[in-house]
């Protein structure tokens, strides 16, 4: 498994592109919206996009969909974030959007297979209602759930920063202290370190 990071867009938004060294087929998570650098890359480096995952449904993370022309895997819970601009906060930071794509809904515990590489979806609501995560063996895509030294935002409609931490701690912290994380902004990490030193995790909250 390969994994590429490319920042795009004004709210630098991490779009992972994780493809098969065998075969140069690709996935990409939160293309965001910035279509040409990445399809440029994927032309320079060979790999051939196959669809696309989303950790969740907010416009810097989904804004390129409609031109890749991708199937797309969501949450459940995250469809209505992708088709409503007002939900997906189009309406206010950019201009409305709303994905046309085929999407595809996924669910807790859920496997998402492209060739050698396999996705376990985390349902780690708090962010949006449908946040998810994605384990892919050592590797863990946070989305905009856990970052390295923080976690996301929740002063957002339907998020709650309660069922966030909780949902950080039930499902992520339970990895190994060497598990690296890959969030959707800013630099990598891994669990140890986010157990260790993350201020937002030394309250449990039950929710």
């Amino acid at each position: 498994m390969r994994i590429d990071k490319i920042i795009v867009g004004s709210m630098q938004v991490n779009c992972y592109i994780v493809s098969s060294e065998k075969t140069g087929n690709a996935l990409l998570i939160d293309p965001g919206d910035d279509f040409k650098r990445i399809q440029k890359f994927l032309q320079l480096s060979k790999l051939n996009p196959c669809f696309i995952v989303h950790t969740h449904g907010h416009i810097d993370h989904i804004g390129a969909d409609n031109e890749f022309k991708l199937p797309i895997y969501a949450h459940k819970l995250e469809i209505e974030l992708l088709k409503e601009p007002d939900r997906n906060l189009s309406s206010f930071l950019t201009r409305p959007f709303k994905v046309s794509a085929n999407i595809n809904s996924v669910e807790d515990a859920q496997k998402i297979t492209l060739d050698d590489i396999t996705l376990e979806v985390l349902h780690t609501p708090g962010h949006t209602p449908g946040g998810i995560c994605l384990d892919a063996g050592g590797v863990i895509f946070t989305g905009d759930t856990l970052f390295a030294g923080s976690v996301g935002r929740t002063d957002f409609s339907g998020a709650s920063h309660e069922q966030l931490i909780k949902s950080i701690h039930d499902k992520l912290l339970r990895f190994a202290d060497d598990t690296v994380i890959y969030p959707g902004h800013g630099a990598p990490s891994t669990i140890g370190e986010e157990k260790r030193n993350n201020p937002f995790l030394k309250v449990k909250y039950q929710v």
